[in-house]
């Protein structure tokens, strides 16, 4: 128990203390998005460009950890359609909204931070690359794409171009592009300018937990019990378990993922609350309230299921 908690304590303690500095006034909420376009214009572009940039290409894209990862976002992404529309009988929107809470992970956020004391800065941050190639070519324009068909609005050719468009604005994959160009041609950077990514890389792990606090402060979960237990289940376990599954499926198939570093790194990312901008794409259909309290019990209960997770990972 002891060795769980030295790895799940420091990402909540963390967590936490953004949570305490924010509702004691240290900081306010909108200071969350300042600290918030840090990590994400400056620290995990230089950080996924840092690990990327001095490994070999065929360590950085493993064509198995992709598929798997892919397919156990998109069977997620069925069954908590057919969750949410046949079972719990929402209608077309809400349950494409809810789904998105489900299935697509805070790699970044909070992955990230909990993979680094696991598995160590190289392996993290290439588990961390590979799931951004994932989650913005694959799940975060297809769940933007059912989202506007169900919503009336752009038909999904349209949401998926735009999507597509997006991703050269994206500092994530601007990063990692960058760094997978690095690798493929063996450029190194002049040690000064190394070592100054090195430290805006390092920077990006803590700072990232405590935005995740500080945005969950002032969040209510207040006559949305239901459904925010229906979204933190899907998310926290359906998730894993159907990405185990595929897993499983892999190696039954004569196609296992054979390096542990990634196995751990598949399942762990798979078992993190949803991302951080959850609540941002679920406001351009009305149902921020919704997504935003989902986002603060999600990430509340994390710190147990990933607590049994680790348990059961030894």
């Amino acid at each position: 128990m002891h060795a769980i908690l030295g790895i799940t304590g420091p990402i909540y303690l963390c967590i936490a203390l953004g949570w305490l500095a924010t509702r004691a006034g240290l900081f306010q909420r909108g200071d969350m998005r300042v600290l918030g376009q840090f990590v994400l214009y400056i620290a995990l572009p230089a950080l996924l460009f840092d690990a990327v940039g001095k490994r070999p290409v065929g360590d950085i894209l493993d064509g198995r950890y992709l598929g798997i990862y892919a397919l156990g976002g998109l069977a997620t992404m069925a069954a908590g359609l057919l969750w949410t529309r046949r079972v719990a009988r929402q209608a077309p929107l809400p349950a494409v909204v809810q789904t998105m809470g489900m299935s697509c992970p805070n790699t970044g956020f909070v992955g990230y931070p909990i993979n680094l004391l696991l598995l160590g800065g190289s392996n993290a941050a290439v588990v961390l690359g590979m799931n951004m190639l994932v989650e913005n070519l694959l799940l975060i324009p297809l769940l933007l794409a059912l989202a506007d068909s169900a919503g009336g609005g752009r038909h999904w050719r349209a949401v998926l171009r735009g999507a597509a468009a997006g991703l050269w604005r994206n500092p994530l994959v601007l990063g990692l592009a960058a760094g997978l160009l690095a690798a493929w041609l063996g450029l190194r950077l002049p040690a000064p300018i190394e070592r100054t990514v090195g430290l805006l890389a390092q920077s990006s792990a803590a700072l990232s937990l405590f935005v995740i606090g500080g945005a969950l402060a002032g969040l209510r979960l207040r006559g949305m019990g239901r459904a925010v237990a229906r979204i933190a289940t899907g998310k926290l376990i359906a998730h894993p378990l159907l990405t185990l599954g595929v897993l499983a499926g892999a190696t039954a198939l004569g196609l296992p993922l054979v390096d542990p570093a990634l196995r751990t790194g598949l399942i762990v990312s798979a078992a993190c609350p949803m991302f951080s901008i959850y609540p941002i794409l679920a406001g351009r259909h009305g149902e921020e309230g919704l997504a935003a309290a989902a986002l603060l019990g999600t990430t509340v209960a994390s710190f147990f299921s990933i607590s049994v997770l680790m348990g059961w990972l030894g």
